[in-house]
């Protein structure tokens, strides 16, 4: 099992193709489906306003509105899910290397478990929620999107942060363990009320279409050895040394990533869970300082993500595109 502690300078050397710029359109329309597609675009990337899809601070999103769709057909896609109370933005800056190196990524918001809409937060439906988000998302892109003549599907990836990460797991054929939270778990509201009074967790949703996937510090509480076991998708694991909101002090994703099945690749980022998401602008900062806070004090969180994202890209790159990208 490889182990790093950040350390991805020779990846940045390796990756010789010029980047070009990240097309990016809103999903603004649907409920359902509102978010943003990436995608290769020749034109020089500005800053995009999020419109009626704001999350009432500056994330800095950087593209070319509605730019045509350039490079090879056949692009290799990349679905995003967000973490416990985040929006489809919050690693955006990875969504546009990855445009940069020729995927289309595509992120949505979960509705009821958003910045803005907390109805499902806490709940057991989230469970089931999620991944059909996912999996509705994924059927857009591949049957609905205007451009999704462009995508292979044969090569589709998956990309989760926190609960996403969990979500993405659970897609990847993992059953949650719910009798082990019912267990632990001593709150009287949310979830935990749900399973204390009998209330039945719902069937997990898996998604064969998933060829490889990132998996960003998951929520580890319902995550085992044991149902984990059946993942058979190749998958990159990143997880926190210090934790924060969500996964507590790191100890449960360093037992998550102990039992990981087969060999994949895990690398531990020597700070603290918001760590993974993009670099905050100083308006972002001063609105949300929650989120843009490092633990320890100092962390390079730009350096990191230049890093961060390189070795993303490589992976994808390695496992959907065959290095023809």
């Amino acid at each position: 099992m490889h182990r790093t502690l950040w350390a991805f300078a020779t990846i940045l050397c390796c990756l010789a193709s010029p980047a070009e710029a990240a097309g990016i359109q809103l999903l603004q329309s649907d409920p359902a489906l509102s978010g943003a597609i990436w995608y290769p675009c020749a034109t020089e990337p500005t800053h995009v306003a999020l419109g009626n899809l704001s999350v009432d601070a500056d994330f800095d999103l950087k593209g070319v509105k509605d730019c045509p769709v350039t490079g090879a057909a056949r692009l290799p896609l990349v679905i995003y899910s967000h973490g416990r109370g985040g929006f489809f933005g919050q690693q955006h800056d990875t969504a546009e290397a990855l445009a940069d190196a020729g995927f289309v990524v595509a992120a949505i918001n979960h509705p009821g478990d958003t910045a803005n809409d907390s109805s499902r937060r806490n709940t057991l439906s989230v469970w089931e929620s999620r991944p059909v988000d996912i999996v509705r998302l994924l059927d857009f892109m591949l049957k609905e999107w205007k451009d999704r003549a462009v995508i292979d599907p044969a090569k589709v990836g998956f990309f989760g942060f926190s609960l996403g990460g969990a979500t993405g797991f659970v897609l990847m054929g993992t059953r949650p363990d719910f009798a082990r939270i019912a267990g632990l778990c001593k709150e009287t509201t949310g979830a935990c009320a749900e399973l204390h009074n009998g209330v039945t967790p719902p069937e997990p949703i898996h998604d064969a279409r998933i060829r490889a996937a990132v998996i960003i510090d998951p929520a580890p509480g319902l995550l085992t050895r044991e149902n984990l076991a059946v993942v058979k998708v190749p998958f990159q694991f990143w997880r926190s040394k210090f934790g924060g909101p969500g996964v507590g002090d790191g100890s449960g994703t360093e037992r998550v990533a102990e039992g990981l099945p087969g060999k994949p690749e895990i690398h531990v980022v020597p700070a603290g869970h918001f760590a993974f998401l993009a670099p905050c602008s100083p308006e972002l900062a001063a609105a949300v300082p929650r989120i843009c806070t490092d633990v320890p004090a100092g962390f390079d969180r730009a350096g990191f993500h230049r890093e961060f994202n390189a070795a993303v890209v490589t992976f994808f790159r390695e496992q959907l595109s065959g290095g023809d990208h």
